[in-house]
């Protein structure tokens, strides 16, 4: 998805820069339940007391990766502190993800395909609960300090329609044919895992349309339009999202996922408008109340992110994340791939109770980047939103990786 798609908590996400995923599923592993969440009325955060972190790791390398910032041995996970229905959860997602997670190279440096083998063999049978599972196959490791932070993010839904009519204008397209993913590290072994996008332009290769100019028409008449938002202030944030839902006049629901990106920067209007005294929380609420209070202006300002992203009808399972899979409200994240593989299970206890526990790291986002940097996603509809929304928490984090790679790594 942001990733395919970008997200965070959406007050985070409107000062940085947002991740991926979405689909609905069941409810928080906590405590108590919260009452339900709007778009007024964010849900209340369940506190919650986060486990210290383990010494930090010694730091053999330059810290770009898992492998050279350190890690550690974490304590058995059999000892953990888990909620049996989201680890369930959170053991479907992993089975999901074992077809490319054990194809897939690790950025991280922690693991190899093969690594994973034994435990997506087993999990295709395994009968038993989920974190013994997991304490089978697997042994928690620490990145670095194991210091977290988790935001969230959801799949939002707003009103649209298929085809242009009267107060259904704004238009969401796919992919333009002359957007170009250029790999640099083809061009240079020093430029390797870099990558730009632009469109060619006579003999050179230049920056994209950036928001500005796609919204005052650039791409008009080339047939790139899949659907229509109502509302150009909701579907600015459905992009953020990085997917979502379109309710449709006939009642229908039309659901659209990331595609691509225009390859420009990134920039959260929330902390823009906070530096400017225009909002004073950076909240969504009050970004929200300003943009729909003053939409010349408004206009201007979301204009100033000049990322742009394009979709695609989805019509599957789920919207998907960065490794092609479904992405599973309280299961799936978005991480930052140097340190957490794809696909791999990672555990959090945070200040806040509803994060806490096991997640698969499914998809990545612009804005999800260092060691135990993790977004939660939430799934659909006006809890996940209150959720999603308010989702700011700290704590510590480990990594579940396979025996025989802990073995490897000397822990």
């Amino acid at each position: 998805m942001k990733r395919a798609l970008c997200i965070l908590s959406i007050s985070a996400l409107m000062l940085s820069a947002c991740s991926g995923g979405i689909i609905p599923n069941g409810g928080v592993a906590s405590p108590s339940t919260p009452q339900p969440a709007s778009a007024d009325r964010p849900a209340k955060p369940i506190p919650s007391t986060a486990e210290p972190a383990l010494p930090a790791a010694a730091q053999p390398g330059d810290g770009t990766t898992a492998a050279t910032l350190g890690v550690v041995r974490g304590p058995e996970i059999g000892s953990l502190k888990v909620d049996a229905r989201k680890s369930k959860l959170a053991m479907d997602s992993f089975r999901a993800s074992c077809p490319g997670l054990v194809r897939r190279s690790d950025n991280s440096g922690l693991t190899q395909g093969a690594d994973w083998a034994p435990a997506c063999d087993a999990v295709k049978t395994w009968t038993g609960d989920a974190i013994s599972f997991f304490a089978a196959y697997m042994d928690a490791v620490q990145v670095g300090d194991g210091k977290a932070f988790a935001t969230g993010y959801y799949e939002p839904e707003i009103l649209g329609c298929r085809t242009r009519q009267p107060g259904c204008e704004v238009p969401i397209y796919k992919r333009p044919a002359d957007l170009i993913d250029v790999d640099l590290g083809l061009f240079s072994d020093d430029l390797k895992g870099k990558n730009i996008r632009g469109k060619v332009t006579g003999s050179k290769l230049v920056q994209y349309d950036d928001r500005a100019a796609i919204e005052n028409g650039s791409l008009v008449g080339r047939g790139l339009e899949i659907a229509y938002a109502n509302d150009v202030v909701d579907f600015f944030f459905l992009q953020i999202q990085g997917s979502g839902r379109l309710r449709l006049p006939d009642g229908g629901v039309m659901r659209i996922g990331y595609e691509t990106q225009n390859g420009r920067g990134y920039t959260g209007i929330g902390r823009l408008m906070k530096d400017r005294g225009l909002i004073t929380d950076g909240s969504m609420q009050g970004i929200v109340t300003y943009l729909r209070s003053n939409p010349d202006e408004g206009r201007k300002i979301m204009q100033e992110n000049k990322s742009f992203v394009f979709f695609r009808e989805l019509t599957g399972a789920g919207p998907l994340g960065a490794m092609g899979y479904p992405v599973v409200g309280e299961a799936s994240a978005a991480v930052d791939v140097k340190f957490i593989p794809l696909g791999a299970p990672l555990w959090l206890s945070m200040d806040r109770a509803e994060p806490n526990g096991i997640w698969i790291a499914q998809d990545t986002g612009g804005a999800i980047k260092g060691a135990n940097r993790v977004d939660t996603f939430w799934g659909a509809g006006d809890r996940a939103r209150g959720i999603a929304g308010g989702m700011a928490a700290r704590g510590s984090a480990l990594l579940f990786l396979p025996k025989a790679a802990v073995a490897r790594l000397g822990l």
